[in-house]
């Protein structure tokens, strides 16, 4: 089936074929710089961190009657680092976590409430690099519906769904040109009526794309 085919069952066990052999990483040297295509890998990643600290994120795919979302927060306008931004819940891995799957639910219920018990463990993706001084590992989990989320103000502004054909649709992939240092490079942009998904975010989800789309 091609990506846009189909209901929402075949989706889901397309996903979950996909990701069924995955590994959490184990060296940052595996990241890829978010956002960047694997041609310019070797040409952007002077520009990021050299010794970036593991983090992670929930990939959230909610599983509704009427069509796969996925769930997405805009980040506090007044925080250090991607303020105001589109993201996944998530963070940095401490010592207690026994690894980023076991970060990215405990962060995702610290950021939005969301019980890890609503949460089915699906896979992970390519680990990627961010400007920040991080390495992140998404962490993809189907969530059943019936949630209700609390969000943590101080981190978290707003959260909003996004159809996931939306997201897997290549006429919603904006092409976008940027310098890093001394080298040009393709981004792509997601835009969804009044948002707009860009940066490691984006990266992350055409990653997904790309996946599904082998």
């Amino acid at each position: 089936m091609t990506i846009a085919a189909g209901n929402r069952h075949e989706l889901r066990r397309l996903i979950e074929e996909r990701l069924k052999d995955s590994r959490p990483p184990t060296d940052q040297a595996s990241a890829v710089p978010a956002g960047f295509s694997a041609e310019v890998n070797a040409a952007v990643r002077q520009y990021f961190p050299a010794s970036p600290a593991a983090a992670a994120v929930l990939v959230p795919i909610v599983d509704r009657d009427d069509g796969l979302t996925v769930l997405l927060t805009q980040r506090a306008s007044h925080l250090k680092n991607h303020a105001g931004q589109i993201s996944f819940p998530g963070g940095r891995l401490e010592s207690t976590d026994e690894g980023p799957l076991a970060a990215a639910l405990r962060e995702t219920e610290e950021e939005i409430g969301l019980s890890r018990q609503h949460v089915t463990f699906t896979g992970y993706l390519e680990p990627h690099l961010v400007l920040t001084g991080f390495w992140v590992t998404p962490v993809v989990g189907f969530v059943q519906p019936g949630f209700e989320l609390q969000l943590d103000r101080s981190e978290v502004e707003s959260t909003f769904e996004v159809p996931l054909l939306h997201i897997l649709d290549p006429a919603n992939h904006k092409g976008r040109e940027r310098m890093l240092g001394t080298t040009k490079v393709l981004v792509h942009d997601i835009p969804y009526g009044e948002h707009h998904i860009w940066g490691a975010t984006a990266g992350m989800l055409m990653s997904l794309y790309r996946l599904l789309r082998e």
